[in-house]
Order: C-alpha cells, then sequence, then structure tokens
C-alpha cells in the first residue's frame, strides 16, 4: 500500500512523507487513532480506491478542494507535449516486443498500469491534436491488452479491453485501428463458440476497411475472416477468404505505421491449417506443418525472427487437433507435450484450456492435458 500511495503522489504531484512515515501513518489512519485531514492524502485515497470523500468516511468535499483538483489535472494534461506521445508509444512498442518473444506473463500488469495513465491524461486534455494522437496510442495498447487479458483466460476482460479500444478508435479517426480491433475481438466470440457472432464482427471489421488500408491490413483481416467462416463450417467462403489473404500479401509486409500487425506467409500457412481443420480437410496437416517450417527456428527450438512466440504455440496446439483427427496417436502427443510445455513457459491460460478439450485417437479415448 505504501508504494502504491508513493507512485500515484509522484503521477498526480502531490508531496507525502518519507516511507518510514507513511508507515506510521497509515498504521494510525487504518486503526482510528488518526483522522485523514489534508486533502492531498484524501485525493490519493478516492484515486487508490475509486470512492468518493463519503464512502471513505471523509468530510464532503468542499467546493474550492474540488476546483483546485480538476486544476491540477488540466495543468498535468496541458504539460502533455508531442515527445511525451512519443514516450508513450514507445512504451507500447517496448511492452509489445517483450509480449511477441515471452507472451502475456508481465506485459498485462504492465500495459493496464500504461493504460490507466494514459485514460488519466486523455481524460483532462483539450488539446484536440494531442487528444487525436493519444485516443491511436491508447487503441493500440488496449487491443495488445485485450489480446493478453484473452491469452490469460480472461474473456471478459479482454472484452471489455477491445470495447474501449473501438471507441478511441473512433476519436482517433482511424479506420485501420478500428478494424483491427473489431477482428481481433472476434476471435473472443470464437473462443466462446459463437462463429456466426464472429463472423458478423469480421464482416464488419473488412466493411471498415475497405479501400482504406494498407494491403498488410486487407490480407491479415481476410485470413481472420477465414478462420471464422471455417468455425462456421461455410468451406468455400472461407476458403476464398484464404486465398484473398495469400494474394494481398505485400512481398514486405511489414509496416511502420502498424507494428501491431504481424502477419508473414508462414502466418498465413497457420491460418489456412486452423481453418482446414475445423473443416475436416485433408491437406490442414500439410498447411500446419509448412507454417511451422516457417515460424520456427531451424533447429525447432525458438521462434524465427518476425514470429510470436504465441502464435507458435497456437500452432503446435493446431497439429496435436489435426494429427488426433487423422488417427496419428503419436504425431498427436508429441505436438500436445510441446504445446502445453510452451503454454506453461508463457503463462497462456487459453491454450492449455484448448488441450483440455483434445481427445487422442485409439481405444481409450484419453486426452493429454
Amino acid at each position: 500500500m505504501i508504494r502504491l500511495v508513493i507512485m500515484r503522489a509522484s503521477l498526480l504531484n502531490i508531496a507525502v512523507a518519507s516511507e518510514s512515515s507513511l508507515k506510521v501513518m497509515l498504521s494510525r489512519w487504518e486503526n482510528g487513532h488518526d483522522q485523514v485531514t489534508e486533502p492531498g492524502y484524501r485525493r490519493l485515497f478516492r484515486e487508490i480506491y475509486g470512492r468518493t470523500n463519503e464512502e471513505l468516511g471523509f468530510p464532503s468535499e468542499v467546493l474550492n478542494e474540488g476546483a483546485a483538483e480538476l486544476r491540477d489535472r488540466l495543468i498535468v494534461a496541458r504539460s502533455i507535449d508531442g515527445e511525451t506521445l512519443d514516450l508513450f508509444q514507445q512504451q507500447v512498442n517496448m511492452i509489445r516486443g517483450s509480449d511477441k518473444r515471452f507472451g502475456a506473463i508481465a506485459a498485462l500488469d504492465q500495459l493496464s498500469s500504461l493504460i490507466k495513465h494514459m485514460e488519466e491524461v486523455h481524460a483532462f486534455s483539450v488539446n484536440a491534436k494531442h487528444r487525436k494522437r493519444l485516443a491511436a496510442i491508447l487503441t493500440d495498447a488496449r487491443t495488445l491488452a485485450g489480446w493478453n487479458a484473452l491469452d490469460r483466460g480472461s474473456q471478459l476482460q479482454a472484452w471489455k479491453y477491445h470495447e474501449d479500444a473501438k471507441v478511441s478508435a473512433g476519436e482517433a479517426g482511424a479506420p485501420h485501428l478500428l478494424a483491427h480491433a473489431a477482428a481481433q475481438q472476434a476471435v473472443i466470440l470464437l473462443d466462446l463458440g459463437d462463429a456466426t457472432g464472429a463472423v458478423e464482427l469480421l464482416e464488419y471489421a473488412r466493411s471498415v476497411a475497405e479501400n482504406k488500408v494498407p494491403a498488410v491490413l486487407q490480407s491479415w483481416l481476410a485470413a481472420a475472416h477465414g478462420e471464422g467462416l471455417a468455425a462456421a463450417g461455410r468451406r468455400n467462403e472461407a476458403l476464398r477468404a484464404f486465398d484473398q489473404a495469400d494474394e494481398w500479401l505485400p512481398a514486405d509486409p511489414v509496416d511502420p505505421e502498424m507494428p501491431f500487425l504481424l502477419l508473414n506467409s508462414g502466418q498465413l500457412a497457420r491460418w489456412r491449417g486452423n481453418g482446414l481443420t475445423k473443416l475436416g480437410e485433408q491437406e490442414a496437416i500439410e498447411q500446419l506443418e509448412a507454417a511451422a517450417r516457417e515460424l520456427e527456428s531451424p533447429n525447432g527450438t525458438a521462434i524465427r525472427e518476425g514470429s510470436a512466440i504465441r502464435g507458435l504455440n497456437w500452432l503446435y496446439v493446431d497439429l496435436a487437433f489435426a494429427y488426433s483427427a487423422a488417427g496419428d496417436r503419436e504425431a498427436a502427443i508429441a505436438y500436445a507435450q510441446r504445446a502445453r510445455r510452451l503454454a506453461s513457459q508463457i503463462g497462456s491460460d487459453r491454450q492449455r484450456q484448448r488441450l483440455e478439450s483434445l481427445i487422442l485417437p485409439g481405444a481409450s479415448g484419453t486426452t493429454i492435458a
């Protein structure tokens, strides 16, 4: 609690006592020996607990105290400049880089703190140009946080992050961010077994993006749409969407304006293989193994540059299901074990949950998870 008070005070530019003095003060406040009388400390407790003065047992806020607090917040927001916004984006990108290599273990907590900080600045900013750019950075951070929340098994938290991301994308006037957030949100519906709802959301995402976004995002959206259509059993439409994704993939799919987008031929092969597995197509394994050759490092122990550890984990789970469906028990077990180890390493509850439903071929019909 002491560290939280100190951190929040630093953010709000409120002077507080030393750590040792705070320890004594907090103890006396908690035990009822003293009352919290200083406006600064009352404000900190309102911020930390998200409660009013009345709910915390403090005297009702006087008008001047509220006005002073608002004035302070406006001053802090006004101090934000282009360099600060660059720093916010760099922080999001750094967390993304860590997430790409190590998964969701630490990324979500870092993102939650950063998002809250940016939201506080955004809520009191009156500079239209800065608000618009900050809304774009918030969208980026929220979709990344939502993806991490989904990987950690929290569908409700993931949904809320994506809903907020769509709102901030609208304020940013960025159709590419809105389309990405909506399409990524559709994956939550797929996890819940609502393929029809997912397809509707993916169709909306593609309509938002139509003729307004770069080819690499069009490719990504088509592949995502293909996955949804395959889950809905719409084979021909799914295959057409995967073909479109391949057609639109640029020779150089890296777009510095869209650091959140990770796409290459290996990722598309994985996506098609996943769809073919859902459709029960025989060539699913061939597609997934091709994806593995592109996404794994040459020795098969790590990811290649330009790929993400979460995608590799998903691929191993897909291969376990594909081989199980094909009746190859040994290969299914081998990939399931690799997937389970990797899921534990990166903290992916989502993939562990998928593995729980894997039924191995054979008389026993046992599961691997």
